[in-house]
């Protein structure tokens, strides 16, 4: 006869692939119920996008066979733990996570890594939010193709919250949807940062479980100040291989792993990394330095969570309003590219909790 306390012996032999301890241990099986043969239990992830829920559920069913019996029915339902109740002194009510996504200088492609992790995360099964917190440049607007939309208040818990506009399953605002595309904003470093905190903390997001945030290039005030106002979970740092960005790496690094922020590096994504031609599509061309990245990445301990090749694609598909990423991974290996950032931030995301 199977009992309960056979199905958690079996299943302590089961690890989380990332944080190298059993299920049992970090509490991730519950709800055991046994019927003759027949075994279920719910597998509760840290996030319904954790990309080792594959391997972790047949992990679990090879271990029943081996351990306990191997004629047993295995029924694994896949959950994650509930947001909690809206806390009404939170000012973000119902996000789970914040990944902001920065760079040290500018021209090193972070509007575009940033709007294809969003659409990637979105791709795993997650809800996604995406804010446009590059106040001088925005670009969502054009890379959603939603310039034209308009932003309408609604009322929660007795306050009027802007509405995000949605695109491709994402909650997006931006700057962009507020002023005239067409006129420079004149505004110094702490009418910037009140516009942006109020851009982040006035919005209705509703319960999603990433929230990317495009920050400014650099490490000034309006970088410091959004990182104090938010609850950030983690950072991403992009840049391309060369010398001169990745000088600027090292600054935004120190920026948040300063004490007053205290903020995780969830890793780096180093962009621009190579080209390959059309017609040579086994050919990798190192036209900005090869792997400096990687290297960076090496002597500052911080994980490298993916290379983004140089290709004309996925420019235009920025600029045609369907990120490239919305591509099947099948279709395109810039998608996959992208595709294994998304995956290996939430790997790194569920080391901190």
């Amino acid at each position: 006869m199977i009992t309960t306390t056979m199905i958690e012996m079996a299943l302590s032999h089961v690890n989380d692939p990332d944080l190298g301890r059993s299920l049992i241990e970090l509490g991730m099986i519950e709800n055991i119920a046994i019927d003759g043969k027949k075994v279920s239990f719910d597998l509760v992830l840290t996030t319904p996008a954790c990309p080792m829920k594959k391997r972790m559920s047949d992990d679990c069913t090879n271990a029943i066979h081996e351990y306990v019996d191997r004629e047993a029915e295995v029924c694994i339902n896949l959950t994650s733990r509930k947001v909690e109740a809206p806390d009404p002194h939170d000012l973000m009510p119902g996000v789970k996570n914040v990944i902001v996504v920065a760079s040290g200088k500018g021209g090193v492609g972070k509007s575009t890594v940033a709007v294809n992790l969003a659409v990637s995360l979105a791709k795993t099964g997650a809800s996604v939010g995406l804010i446009d917190a590059d106040i001088y440049g925005p670009s969502i607007p054009i890379m959603f193709n939603v310039s034209q939309e308009d932003v309408y208040g609604e009322q929660h818990d007795g306050k009027t919250y802007m509405q995000p506009i949605e695109r491709y399953g994402i909650k997006l605002m931006s700057i962009g949807f507020l002023v005239d595309p067409d006129k420079a904003l004149a505004w110094r470093g702490p009418m910037a940062s009140n516009a942006l905190k109020q851009l982040a903390t006035e919005t209705w997001w509703g319960e999603i479980d990433y929230l990317v945030v495009d920050m400014p290039p650099g490490t000034g005030d309006v970088q410091l100040t959004l990182a104090q106002t938010l609850p950030v979970t983690g950072a991403i740092i992009v840049s391309t291989p060369q010398q001169v960005a990745l000088a600027d790496v090292v600054r935004g690094v120190e920026l948040f792993r300063n004490p007053n922020l205290n903020i995780p590096v969830l890793g780096f994504v180093e962009n621009m990394a190579y080209f390959t031609p059309a017609e040579l599509p086994d050919n990798k061309y190192y036209i900005f330095g090869k792997e400096g990245c990687k290297r960076l990445a090496e002597e500052m301990n911080v994980p490298l969570l993916g290379e983004i090749p140089l290709v004309q694609s996925i420019a235009e598909s920025g600029d045609n309003g369907r990120p490239i990423s919305l591509w099947s991974d099948v279709e395109t290996s810039e998608s996959s590219a992208f595709m294994q950032v998304a995956e290996n931030t939430i790997r790194e995301i569920c080391k901190l909790k």
